[in-house]
């Protein structure tokens, strides 16, 4: 099947952080669990697992995340789940960013989804087939 590229909307619905670990001597790791509504050719929720790390006060400074988000809802018409994994990593020379579809995670009419996946603030493209 030939691949598909879509790029959706997502609003934050809910946010819970907190720090795990606080040296005296370096920067603090932290934690959150995110919710998301997305729209557009994705329609759903997203429920997130994030760990992140900022070494100042602005994320250009240098700042890294990853998270693991399993997505409820409809691509393209088709329900199901499936479970992405993302990140970034980045300071004053740019940003790297990743992200996946974890394999034969998908669940539904969304059962064979592989692919990538970049989220941005507020919008995530993602190329796939449905094997």
């Amino acid at each position: 099947m030939t691949g598909m590229h879509i790029t959706a909307t997502f609003e934050i619905t809910g946010w819970q952080q907190s720090t795990y670990d606080e040296p005296t001597d370096g920067p603090p790791l932290g934690e959150a669990t995110i919710t998301k509504a997305y729209t557009g050719a994705l329609q759903g929720t997203g429920h997130v697992r994030m760990l992140a790390c900022q070494t100042g006060e602005n994320p250009t400074d240098g700042a890294g995340y990853m998270a693991q988000e399993r997505v409820i809802g409809s691509l393209d018409g088709k329900t199901g789940t499936f479970v992405l994994q993302h990140g970034a990593c980045g300071g004053p020379g740019g940003t790297e960013q990743y992200g996946f579809v974890v394999p034969n995670t998908g669940t539904g009419e969304l059962a064979t989804l592989v692919g990538t996946c970049r989220v941005e603030h507020g919008e995530i493209t993602l190329d796939y087939h449905l094997g």
